[in-house]
């Protein structure tokens, strides 16, 4: 159940999507805005609903996942803090086309179709940013559907780390990491031959696992 409180001026300012609106058209949308949190593993959109809001995420991960009536699923993204989701069915009028279920405790703005179209007539800078997210994920969708046809399965875990990871000291390491299951579930394989590769990984010393961060060793880029 999502919980809701008050959103202001300076933390709307610290969203990039909404950076780009002039001072007095960010404080008229601090009372269009609401902001609201999600406990872990709820379900903040389900596929098949009809799209009513835009959601940016101010902090928590999520994913973006389909399944069929059989109980398989498929995540396609996950999603981190200044991400935004939602927005492809308030341009189309489509229902929803994948879930959205927090990973971890999660605060979102949400927005509504209404205000949303309003806004995006009312400041071009703002539609070229959601413009430049929609490439941007269409590209990563390229990105994906040439891995699954082209890489074998060390391929592609290696590149979900490289594209998960973060520079720390000029190291690449995987700091929130996904549960195995999750990655084989992004990457469609097993749960199984995902924990084969990753002790191989470990092995070869092309990764390097203290607690909970993946360190990735500069010779992982020969398997992307």
């Amino acid at each position: 159940m999502a919980t809701q409180a008050h959103v202001s001026t300076l933390l709307l300012r610290n969203v990039p999507l909404f950076s780009v609106l002039p001072e007095a058209q960010l404080g008229l949308l601090t009372s269009l805005v609401s902001r609201k949190s999600y406990p872990r593993n709820s379900t903040v959109i389900a596929a098949g609903d009809m799209t009513d809001s835009l959601y940016v995420i101010i902090s928590g991960r999520l994913k973006v996942m389909m399944g069929d009536d059989e109980g398989r699923e498929v995540i396609l993204a996950i999603l981190n803090p200044n991400e935004f989701f939602g927005e492809m069915g308030l341009l189309d009028d489509s229902p929803r086309s994948a879930s959205v279920v927090a990973l971890e405790s999660c605060e979102l703005f949400t927005l509504s179709k209404r205000d949303f179209k309003k806004c995006l007539e009312d400041n071009f800078e703002l539609s070229m940013a959601v413009m430049r997210g929609l490439v941007r994920r269409l590209r990563e969708a390229d990105k994906k559907i040439g891995s699954l046809a082209l890489m074998d399965v060390y391929g592609r875990v290696a590149r979900l780390l490289l594209e998960m990871s973060e520079s720390v000291d000029g190291q690449k390491v995987v700091i929130k990491k996904l549960a195995k299951q999750d990655i084989a579930k992004m990457i469609g394989a097993s749960r199984e031959m995902v924990s084969r590769v990753m002790k191989d990984l470990q092995t070869g010393g092309y990764i390097e696992i203290r607690g909970s961060s993946i360190f990735l060793r500069e010779n992982i880029l020969a398997l992307d």
